[in-house]
């Protein structure tokens, strides 16, 4: 079977965070309509990959064989220099079952301090999974550097945005337009690749 996205073609976005399907339908430009794993009351996987790009794809088949439909996934998150490149695919967990992000990033900023590391540096990572009721699939990675920011600044964006800097930048993703967000993301570098090889 031919990997193309028809435009007009109903997607299941796989996923349950609002803020996350928003920035999905808005880096897919109006091409396609959107319905929300969290709006079709399809159940959350376990993500038992050990990375992005393989929970992406996991989440993308489990949407697509509940709904049979194709199915879009991102699976995302803050790396940190001093910690190894943790908080990585642990990311939404540092924040609990509440998706408590004031006190993941206040969780993170202790872990860093108590490193005695001087170093901020850090990453953003996202990984993309289209899937096909079939199993078929394609899976592409973004990822944007930057530096932490302690404390947090500004309240647009949602997860760890209010504490990263992307490079050659003064603004958190937190405080920055969504526009201008998106012109620099990790999900908007994955979704050029997966533009690339699927529209």
């Amino acid at each position: 079977m031919a990997l193309i996205l028809t435009p007009g073609e109903t997607l299941v976005a796989a996923t349950h965070n609002p803020g996350k399907a928003r920035e999905l339908v808005a880096l897919l430009d109006g091409r396609f309509a959107i319905l929300s794993a969290g709006e079709l009351n399809l159940p959350e996987p376990d993500e038992t990959e050990q990375t992005f790009t393989g929970n992406a794809l996991l989440k993308a088949r489990h949407a697509a064989l509940a709904s049979g439909r194709v199915a879009i996934a991102d699976d995302s998150g803050l790396s940190v220099a001093a910690l190894d490149g943790a908080p990585g695919i642990f990311s939404a967990r540092w924040a609990g079952p509440t998706r408590d992000f004031a006190m993941a990033m206040a969780k993170l900023e202790e872990r860093v301090l108590e490193t005695g590391s001087d170093d901020r540096g850090a990453w953003f990572t996202s990984a993309l999974a289209v899937c096909w009721p079939d199993g078929t699939a394609v899976v592409v990675e973004g990822r944007v550097d930057g530096t932490l920011a302690f404390p947090p600044r500004g309240d647009r964006g949602f997860g760890y945005d209010p504490i990263f800097i992307p490079d050659g930048e003064t603004l958190t993703f937190g405080e920055m337009d969504p526009a201008a967000k998106d012109a620099l993301s990790h999900r908007t570098r994955a979704f050029e690749k997966l533009k690339a090889a699927l529209f």
